[in-house]
């Protein structure tokens, strides 16, 4: 039997509306009873977001799997907090059930910040060099007592073959729509690049949603609740996902990464991209257009052997 974790089907996001929120702020916490809420716009998936106040927001997990992370921020979130050079949310209190909302729940201070995009970045690598030294501020924390790859994110910092299936399911979905030869190559290069085992931080999500802008230059990164001690390597697919070719380059140099963890990262970015584009087959929206873009940077990526290139690799139409 294999020991690589099954993944089941997508959770189930119950709704949070504001009342509710209202109702669990002042159940228990009535010193914020009186503060103004509103929801957060393009606020997550994992949580519901909103406004408490003008310096706080209220997190309330999506789903069970999504409140796990609940207890690990608050545990972790002050210990990462002072080591490293961006800000992160600060937890100041933390919820429990009530007013017909089932879990745990957070209230954060609020971070200002919009959230990174490609045409918002004002310098590309910059933003490539301040966000590589800030995950190699992350990995240099202390991991002694951190929490293992597991359930809580999603099986981040552990092995890529807790995606094998998935993967599978994609390219089989993609046949005919995208090379999957080079794509299962690139997979299997990912899968057979060892780790050295030495575990360290990683954050788990660095995403374009998780990375707030200030002036066009980063200035926060927001949402631990997928983060842990294991494989950093998962927090290299922003290296495809966001950056420029050159910003990649700057962000694998400044990060000193070999070739194994960089293969591993770029099969983090592929997994989730193929996945993406499996679902968005014969479509046209802007989610479905980035996903072929991203994929056509992996592909290139690999072939250039981490250099930098460009180019299509599509098998047929969309």
């Amino acid at each position: 039997m294999s020991d690589v974790p099954q993944l089941g089907p997508p959770p189930q996001r119950i709704p949070v509306d504001t009342e509710q929120v209202r109702l669990l702020v002042a159940d228990q916490f009535p010193r914020w009873a009186g503060l103004p809420i509103r929801p957060v716009a393009e606020g997550g998936w994992d949580n519901w977001t909103f406004h408490l106040g003008p310096q706080m927001s209220v997190r309330l997990p999506s789903a069970a799997e999504y409140a796990l992370a609940v207890e690990k921020e608050h545990r972790w979130l002050p210990e990462l907090a002072p080591r490293l050079p961006l800000p992160v949310p600060t937890p100041l209190g933390r919820g429990g059930p009530g007013a017909g909302y089932p879990f745990a729940w957070s209230v954060h201070r609020w971070i200002d910040g919009e959230p990174a995009s490609a045409d918002l970045v004002a310098d590309p690598v910059r933003f490539a060099l301040d966000l590589a030294g800030f995950l190699s501020a992350l990995q240099g924390v202390d991991p002694a007592g951190g929490p293992p790859p597991g359930e809580h994110s999603w099986y981040r910092g552990g092995t890529l073959r807790t995606y094998d299936g998935t993967v599978e399911k994609a390219l089989t979905a993609l046949t005919g729509h995208v090379d999957v030869t080079l794509a299962r190559e690139i997979w299997a290069t990912a899968l057979a690049a060892r780790w050295d085992g030495v575990p360290s931080w990683f954050h788990g999500d660095v995403a374009a949603g998780n990375l707030l802008l200030e002036d066009g230059e980063l200035a926060a990164v927001i949402d631990f609740g997928t983060c842990g001690v294991g494989d950093p390597s998962c927090d290299l697919a922003v290296a495809w996902t966001l950056l420029t070719a050159d910003g990649r380059q700057a962000f694998r140099e400044r990060l000193s990464v070999d070739e194994a963890a960089w293969a591993r990262g770029r099969g983090w970015a592929l997994w989730k991209t193929l996945a993406t584009c499996a679902a968005t087959v014969g479509g046209s929206d802007e989610e479905g257009a980035d996903a072929r873009r991203v994929l056509d940077e992996i592909f290139a990526d690999h072939e250039a052997g981490g250099r930098p290139a460009a180019g299509w690799h599509r098998a047929g139409p969309w």
